[in-house]
Order: C-alpha cells, then sequence, then structure tokens
C-alpha cells in the first residue's frame, strides 16, 4: 500500500489551527488550489459522515467523505468518494498537535492507498508534494492572519497526561532517533543523570529490560516497555525511585517534519500522587527532564537552540 506524508510546523497555536482544519467545507478560505466547495444534502460540515464536493482550479471534481472529527485529539480522516487520482482505497488523516516549546504547533497530512502496479510511486510522490505539502505552506500563510476561534481552549477537558511536552528538534528524525532509542544512553548527554546503565548485562533494546541510574542524589529503576523504530516511539515505567509517586509510566515518540529536515518531539508521563505533590513533580519533570532532554539533544548534536 503507497503512504503519502507530508508535516510542518505552523507558527500559529494550535486553536487557530484546528479551527481552520476541522471546517471540512473550509478549503477554499486557505488552500489555493480549491476554487469551491460545498457539503452535499445540506448537512453541517462537522457531521461525521457528510460529503464535501468541490472543484479544483484546474476543474478538477472531487468528492470526499467525512470518516472522524476529533476535537479532543484535533484529528479528521476522509476518503474519495469522487477521487482526484486513479487510485484506490484511499483514506487520509490531518492532526494538530500543540508544541508546547512556544505557541506554534505540528500539522501532519497522511493518506494511504493503493496505486496500480503500472504507478507504483508515481501518485505518492504527487500526493506528498504537489496536494499535501503545497496545501500545509498555504495553511501555514493563512494562520499566520487568522483570528483565534472565541473560547478556544488547548485542552478539551484533562490534558492528555500529566506531563505532556513537546518540542522541535533542529535535527532530521533519522539522526534523532538513534540517540532517543538508546534506553541507556541519556546519562551520556543529560546534565542531571548520571552512572546509567542496563542492568543484569541486558542491551539497550531489550524490550523488558531495566536501566539504573542516578539523577541527582537520587537512584531510580525503570523498565522499558516498548520500542518500535516503525513509529519511533518508547515507553517505560519507573520500578523504583525516591520520589512519591506510584504507577509511573512515560514515552516519547517523534514525527519528522518535512518541510524543515527537522523532528517534532513529544515526551508524555502520568503517575499517582498527592496533589500537593504533583506541585512540584509536575513542573520538574515538564521542565528537568523531558525538557531539558529536547533541548540538550538540540544543543549537544544539532547546535541549535530549542525551537
Amino acid at each position: 500500500m503507497a503512504r503519502a506524508y507530508a508535516s510542518t510546523v505552523i507558527d500559529a497555536p494550535v486553536e487557530k489551527v484546528w479551527s481552520l482544519l476541522r471546517d471540512f467545507n473550509g478549503l477554499p478560505n486557505w488552500n489555493p488550489a480549491v476554487a469551491r466547495s460545498r457539503i452535499e444534502d445540506g448537512l453541517a460540515a462537522d457531521v461525521v459522515g457528510c460529503v464535501r464536493s468541490f472543484h479544483l482550479r484546474d476543474g478538477t471534481h472531487v468528492r470526499e467523505r467525512l470518516l472522524t472529527l476529533d476535537d479532543a485529539k484535533r484529528v479528521l480522516a476522509y476518503n474519495f468518494e469522487t477521487p482526484a487520482f486513479p487510485v484506490g482505497d484511499y483514506v487520509a488523516t490531518l492532526s494538530a498537535v500543540p508544541v508546547t516549546s512556544g505557541d506554534r504547533c505540528f500539522v501532519e497530512w497522511e493518506a494511504h492507498f493503493v496505486e496500480a502496479a503500472a504507478d507504483a510511486g508515481k501518485y505518492e510522490a504527487v500526493i506528498s508534494k504537489d496536494v499535501f505539502a503545497a496545501g500545509l505552506s498555504a495553511l501555514r500563510t493563512k494562520a499566520a492572519t487568522a483570528p483565534t476561534p472565541p473560547g478556544a481552549r488547548r485542552w478539551k477537558g484533562r490534558r492528555p497526561a500529566k506531563v505532556f511536552c513537546s518540542s522541535v528538534i533542529s535535527g532530521p528524525a533519522a539522526k534523532v532517533w538513534p540517540i532517543l532509542r538508546d534506553f541507556a544512553g541519556m546519562g551520556a548527554w543529560h546534565s542531571d543523570i548520571s552512572r546509567m546503565h542496563m542492568l543484569d548485562g541486558k542491551r539497550s533494546d531489550h524490550v523488558g529490560a531495566t536501566r539504573d541510574f542516578l539523577f541527582g542524589e537520587g537512584r531510580l529503576h525503570e523498565e522499558l516497555l516498548h520500542l518500535c523504530d516503525r513509529t519511533m516511539s518508547f515507553s517505560y515505567r519507573i520500578n523504583m525511585s525516591p520520589l512519591p509517586w506510584l504507577e509511573y509510566v512515560a514515552g516519547a515518540r517523534i514525527w519528522p517534519v518535512t518541510d524543515a529536515d527537522a523532528t517534532f518531539a513529544v515526551w508524555t508521563a502520568d503517575w499517582d500522587a498527592s496533589a500537593n505533590d504533583d506541585v512540584e513533580l509536575i513542573p520538574k519533570v515538564h521542565n528537568d527532564v523531558f525538557q531539558k532532554a529536547f533541548d540538550t539533544i538540540n544543543a549537544k548534536y544539532f547546535a541549535g537552540g530549542a525551537r
């Protein structure tokens, strides 16, 4: 199955950007490739199952059905009802994620579909560049002057995790991932972590193995729960810690920023603790562990400050 993909970081808060994206009938407002659009059958543009019928500037008629609209995760998905290209089983997703180190957001546009054997790779390249990358460039321009929607909130209810830290690293994902995936490597570059090693002689990519280290004066054990090279993600839990928390589970994932040869990174953590303890624990983990890790990787390996 073919995959088209493009991503970018937009210098506008996620609330602005999502207000543009979630309007399934709003393509002409920000994408200059689209001449006009309407929602069929008199439905609203945020009714899942509605079909948008639009014409491109070159006269091409396209119909797409809204499959998913998620205001909490800021994701929408759609398929082709009248295709723009001769491909099959086309499903695309658009998502927006806040960058917490600065009031910006990461946006990715992705589609999976089937190409004819004679067209292998053709529409994957065309859609990635001429549709997705070009569209995201236009979205960036529009978002710069778009108003903040009234009553906008960053999170719909609770945050997705007790600590949600995201940043942009000034290096390609292919170079950032080997640094992060080394479960025993953080002691070599994070200034607050020392004597990090894997217990029982296990490899740092051995799922189920435990790393032992000092954070300041405190000793911790963390067990690797998952490691995935396909999604460039990992997660772990704390098995031993001097801090007053229970059931601590954390994880990180990175995505390529295709128009800047950069990396978007998210690190999250959840645990159980008293409200009084969390007043200190939450900012400490966000600032002194996760954000400091991203900033240090930037400075040490890519000679750039946090973006």
